[in-house]
């Protein structure tokens, strides 16, 4: 029996593996503290693609045919090194992009950046992490100076007495959590859900606010407008832990009920229930996820949401304050370790100085020799083809998770060269020049970090299937070829981790305290830990914050419109998410039978009363326009959305993929895009 975690959301269920020759059956971990033994049916399904017939199991080559044929290893390194070379040589070192993904475990997004900016001498290498926890962990940072999803154990939700949840369909997209939502109403705890639809999270609510798509910050700002005038604002832990509380009260001042009511459609009187709950707790706590974030406004929307944890007094508290539900498996570590456009290991920053002489000492290398501040996820696919002529991604499928997707594509026929290392061929993957066959999660060790900050080990239980080889050995492999080979030899990934903990020792995300050994022996390890002999951090706060003089900071935020409003040419907004049976961009997920069958294609989602207006009936074929394109998908008539709104899983590719609609409007600080809200119009496109 192999213990080891689940390889889709970054929840990290512990499991168990029951390993006979190829043959894996999953159970879950009763011992681990985080989902104590509890899975949903992706983790229960996990090893259903370890062996799957669809497995890139040798390196695939482009033809002069323009086929993807079998090739050796040394055959795929080799058009690599010489290609990469002439691009590099005809156009700059920049011109070789490196796109990541929060997947990878720590080693892996640790030695991508080191790939890039060393082996390749590039400064465009980012992640689709910047399309999923960009926004939350450019606001922590901006209020608390220190990024970490949840700044306490996930525990913590089932002694809380009120929980505000923002933008989050949990009992979906991390079923096994619900067991402490549950455990906090049998606690007799309220829970209340800010959500366009009445998701299955929404009905296990005390109360749903159902917000127009984009006005978070409204929401917001009302709260905490009516939390002053009933008197239940903290005012000692303001003064004596916070900043800026002036200003923020004065901006606040403005978002009467009445008003908040116009902009969101939340009504007045579920307004001020919602704020009589948090304002009576004594353990209130606040929960943002995609909803909220991924926005043009989606910093100041988490801005507006911790300006109300810290009115409360709750940030630091335990059992309340506020936190971040991160997405992806390794969403968390892969947004510590430096595969961001302009960050190092350790969350330290590519333009601050003594950072940069810090790695150049661990890498070895001349610090002027390491590139600045590269293009964000978008901006630099925005560019591919002009500025970013080959691309290298690992973990990523950009043609179904990338928003206005249908110009990703074409930019990527654009480029000169275009590699992907992917365990199927993916979406992304058949558009290459060169595709490497990658090892899965049973078949390769490794760190991941959860939404907790506690830093786990997956470890493999298997080898990997045919010739493929863990993304680690991939890149070194690259760096090889290009005759870059300093630094890129590992005995495996320990000593990458060893390094990683060098490379974090100091930095707001500081590892060195972390190993292997004191992970298995404690279920999991929560950083900051400068030192072996430090406990770890499950909780931060309790005393100051990680900032020059110790107190957190109240931002003053005005709700702002979308980047695209309806109008009369497109009168729909449109919203998109997740669903139980499929994860992320379902390169794993939508080759699974099990979960096929429960979700087989995309749809969207219509209330009653706009499906009438527009002459739709369940299961028409809709056809759903933006500025930027169409899709095709399945009508549900449901009475669970906002009728001024239509939903869209983003799963699924081809005709389906809700992100040939989305825009690619970006946030100004996070450069996050806005998946969550744009202007739509939806026809009958024809019956089944």
């Amino acid at each position: 029996m192999v213990a080891t975690h689940c390889p889709y959301c970054a929840f990290q269920c512990g499991t168990e593996l029951a390993v006979r020759g190829r043959e894996v059956r999953v159970r879950g971990d009763e011992t681990f503290p985080v989902n104590r033994g509890a899975l949903c049916i992706k983790g229960w399904t996990a090893a259903d693609t370890l062996d799957h017939r669809e497995r890139l199991t040798t390196p695939l080559i482009r033809d002069a045919q323009n086929r993807l044929v079998p090739a050796t290893w040394e055959q795929a390194l080799a058009r690599i090194a010489t290609v990469v070379a002439r691009v590099q040589g005809e156009h700059g070192r920049s011109a070789v992009g490196v796109f990541g993904g929060g997947s990878l475990t720590n080693e892996k997004a640790y030695l991508l950046g080191k790939f890039a900016r060393v082996a390749l001498g590039t400064s465009n290498v980012d992640y689709n992490g910047r399309y999923c926890m960009a926004s939350a962990a450019a606001a922590s940072i901006r209020a608390f100076g220190i990024d970490r999803g949840l700044p306490f154990p996930v525990a913590d939700i089932a002694r809380s007495d009120a929980v505000l949840l923002c933008g989050a369909n949990v009992a979906e997209t991390m079923p096994p959590i619900m067991q402490w939502f549950e455990e906090q109403r049998a606690n007799h705890g309220a829970l209340i859900v800010l959500d366009p639809r009445r998701t299955p999270t929404a009905t296990h609510a005390t109360l749903h606010l159902p917000l127009v798509p984009g006005t978070d910050a409204a929401v917001a700002n009302g709260l905490l407008h009516l939390l002053l005038k009933m008197g239940r604002v903290d005012h000692e832990y303001i003064r004596e832990r916070t900043t800026g509380f002036d200003e923020v009260r004065a901006a606040v001042a403005a978002y009467w009920p009445e008003r908040v009511e116009r902009i969101s459609g939340v009504r007045e009187q579920d307004l001020v229930r919602a704020a009589r709950i948090l304002g009576r707790a004594k353990r209130p706590m606040i929960l943002t996820a995609r909803g909220s974030e991924q926005q043009s406004q989606g910093v100041n929307n988490v801005l507006t949401f911790i300006n109300l944890a810290l009115a409360l007094g709750a940030v630091g508290r335990p059992n309340a304050g506020w936190g971040c539900l991160t997405g992806q498996g390794n969403g968390q570590g892969g947004r510590e370790h430096g595969q961001k456009a302009d960050q190092l290991p350790g969350y330290r920053r590519i333009d601050d100085p003594a950072a940069r002489a810090h790695m150049a000492a661990v890498w070895g290398v001349n610090e002027q020799s390491i590139p600045g501040p590269g293009r964000s996820a978008y901006e630099m696919l925005a560019r591919l083809g002009e500025e970013v002529r080959a691309l290298f991604v690992f973990g990523s499928n950009l043609v179904v998770s990338s928003p206005n997707a249908d110009e990703i594509a074409r930019r990527l026929a654009a480029i000169d060269f275009l590699v992907v290392a992917d365990f199927f061929l993916s979406e992304t993957a058949a558009l290459a020049d060169v595709v490497l066959p990658s090892a899965q999660w049973a078949e390769e060790t490794g760190t991941m970090t959860n939404l907790e900050g506690r830093v786990l080990l997956r470890r493999a239980a298997l080898a990997p299937l045919g010739e493929a080889r863990s993304d680690s050995d991939i890149m070194c492999a690259i760096a090889h070829a290009l005759g870059r080979p300093r630094g890129f030899t590992f005995e495996g990934p320990a000593e990458i981790f060893d390094e990683l903990r060098r490379a974090t020792a100091g930095g707001v995300a500081d590892y060195a305290g972390i190993t292997y050994e004191r992970i298995e022996r404690e279920r999991g390890v929560f950083w900051p830990c400068p030192s072996e002999e430090h406990p770890g951090t499950p909780r931060l706060f309790a005393e100051r914050f990680p900032t020059p003089d110790g107190r957190a900071r109240f931002h003053a935020v005005h709700h702002q419109a979308s980047a695209e409003e309806p109008d009369a040419e497109y009168p729909l907004r449109l919203t998109t998410g997740r669903v139980l049976a499929q994860y992320q961009s379902g390169t794993q997920t939508r080759r699974v039978g099990r979960l096929r069958e429960l979700a087989p294609e995309s749809f969207v989602e219509i209330h009653p009363t706009t499906a009438q207006r527009l002459g739709l009936v369940e299961r028409d074929l809709a056809k759903i326009e933006t500025r930027r394109g169409s899709a095709t998908a399945r009508v549900r008539v449901v009475n669970t959305i906002r009728a001024d709104t239509v939903f869209m899983p983003f799963h699924f590719a081809g005709e389906g993929s809700a992100n040939k609609l989305t825009n690619p409007a970006l946030d100004p600080i996070s450069r996050m895009p806005e998946f969550k809200v744009c202007a739509v119009r939806v026809s009958r496109e024809g019956t089944r």
